[in-house]
């Protein structure tokens, strides 16, 4: 039994007008990337990390293809909300539509064999800035995503109710796990690993692996994450692994 991890699926069957081709030639039938890697390598008795931006569905009713897709794929999948993912309400209606092998993480943790996990979305910070590691010639959409998520007051006002989820979800963690892994969509800790106010308290609780997404269009040639404190921290965007699922256990 393995642990994999894989965030921005970014879906579209329930709304085929919001294709990634628009974000690069790297995006064109990125479904069947995903599909082909996880079918070369993920079993039935594997768990996959998803964390966040899993659909561009605005309706629960227009994410369900998209979950059924991912359920017909191999293995126990547990997932978390992401920036776009704008059908993920409640989550009592979330599980209402959930297929049997797909499992959600809101201010709560999942737990797999001895394997626990724990997470949330997080948000923007000013404690650190990834600019210099993204290709922004490469991302048509990028001055218009700086210019709404410019405001520091909201963002900080966001950030730090995410990173009371974060604490009130690993408050959760049995104390007899084995491993204690964490999802956060947005990234959890600089690119050079210095200090954060999440990374500490992924320390306090003793997390030895965090999984996470949202950026795109990283400049590859360019060092990022890696192990601070005991903790492991990897960016798993689809784009930046090549759509194939990345092995953490």
């Amino acid at each position: 039994m393995s642990i994999w991890a894989l965030a921005d699926l970014h879906l579209s069957f329930g709304i085929p007008d919001k294709k990634m081709d628009v974000f690069g030639d790297s995006w064109k039938d990125h479904p069947e990337k995903i599909r082909s890697h996880w079918l070369k390598n993920i079993t039935a008795d594997d768990l996959v990390l998803i964390p966040g931006d899993i659909s561009w569905a605005m309706t629960a009713e227009e994410a369900k293809v998209d979950l059924e897709w991912i359920d017909a794929l191999p293995g126990t999948k547990v997932m978390l909300k992401g920036n776009h993912d704008f059908w993920w309400s409640s989550l009592s209606k979330v599980e209402k539509i959930l297929p049997p092998s797909i499992h959600v993480i809101q201010n709560n943790v999942f737990r797999w064999n001895n394997v626990a996990i724990a997470g949330t979305r997080l948000w923007d910070t000013p404690e650190y800035s990834f600019q210099q590691f993204i290709n922004f010639v490469n991302n048509p959409r990028a001055n218009k995503l700086i210019a709404v998520e410019n405001d520091q007051g909201e963002m900080e006002k966001i950030f730090l109710r995410e990173l009371a989820r974060l604490e009130l979800s690993l408050k959760c963690l049995p104390r007899d796990a084995s491993m204690r892994i964490a999802m956060t969509h947005y990234p959890p800790i600089g690119a050079n690993l210095t200090p954060s106010r999440v990374s500490a308290l992924l320390e306090k609780y003793k997390i030895s692996f965090c999984a996470f997404g949202h950026l795109h269009n990283v400049k590859q040639e360019l060092p990022m994450f890696g192990i601070k404190n005991g903790v492991r921290y990897t960016l798993v965007s689809c784009d930046y692994v090549n759509f194939e699922p990345i092995k953490i256990g």
